[in-house]
């Protein structure tokens, strides 16, 4: 099993790689390839996956961890280079309308292709439950006991009814990546909070955790959160790595490195590839 970062917030240096805020995974096993989020544009996306060799017709399923358009906001631009009837694999929740509140203005966050059009290209999966993807790569379902941190921002609201109120983040899910007898957790942007994500992945799953990757929103966690989150870390027996990227935030590097160690917290820039 492969796992290939194709959008981040950063990228390789001195490679033709583009970065943008958003987030896209590639995970490769047994001859089948699953896309992972979209990041925002679409171009960042398309380009990316150009000068990594990969053909997005070789493509064989989609998941998307939410609704924002920094995940899913690729959607678009990629729909024509798919084949078309292939799978995408979300939570029941995705389509609600989300938004931001900044300086006062409303900005609507969700991503902008429409259910038409993903049933027109796709074979729509959309459950709470968790899902087999393909062999060995399961969505890890609603992520609904939370009694640790969540992964907010103050300024996200959804829609409920006729009312904008706070977003719940109820369709946040992460991937679980199980090989040689490991399992892996591959985070889109982490609302659910990261803990109460390895929580849930460990009731779930029955089987510990060996790596950790993608979005952990601990940007606007305060620096008792982040050290309890290291401390709870560090008491993991079978973690061995662990691949912040996209809004896992500088602090959160810094002190999960100062807990865990240089040699397990690596940055996950675009193009990063993790042998598996």
């Amino acid at each position: 099993m492969r796992l290939i970062c194709i959008v981040d917030n950063s990228a390789q240096r001195a490679s033709n790689l583009w970065a943008e805020h958003g987030l896209a995974f590639l995970i490769e096993s047994g001859g089948k390839r699953v896309l992972f989020d979209t990041g925002q544009s679409g171009t960042i996306l398309l380009h990316n996956l150009e000068v990594l060799n990969i053909e997005p017709a070789t493509i064989d399923a989609l998941a998307l961890s939410h609704a924002h358009n920094d995940h899913a906001g690729g959607l678009a631009k990629l729909l024509d280079h798919l084949c078309p009837g292939i799978p995408l694999y979300a939570h029941t929740d995705i389509f609600r309308k989300r938004y931001s509140k900044k300086n006062g203005e409303i900005h609507d966050k969700t991503f902008s292709t429409t259910r038409q059009a993903l049933e027109a290209q796709f074979h729509l999966h959309l459950s709470d439950k968790p899902v087999e993807i393909i062999p060995g790569v399961w969505t890890t379902g609603g992520i609904t006991e939370r009694p640790e941190p969540e992964g907010r921002s103050a300024d996200h609201l959804m829609r409920e009814g006729d009312d904008l109120v706070r977003d719940a983040y109820r369709d946040d899910m992460a991937l679980v990546l199980q090989t040689g007898g490991e399992t892996i957790l591959l985070c889109g942007c982490c609302h659910a909070g990261l803990l109460n994500t390895i929580a849930h992945v460990k009731r779930v799953f029955d089987s510990p955790i060996a790596v950790i990757a993608g979005g952990l929103h601990l940007t606007t966690t305060t620096v008792e959160e982040l050290q309890h989150a290291g401390d709870v870390l560090s008491s993991m027996p079978n973690l061995r790595g662990v691949y912040p990227s996209h809004c896992s935030g500088e602090g959160a590097f810094v002190t999960l490195s100062n807990v865990l160690g240089q040699s397990i917290v690596q940055p996950c820039p675009a193009g990063t590839i993790l042998e598996l």
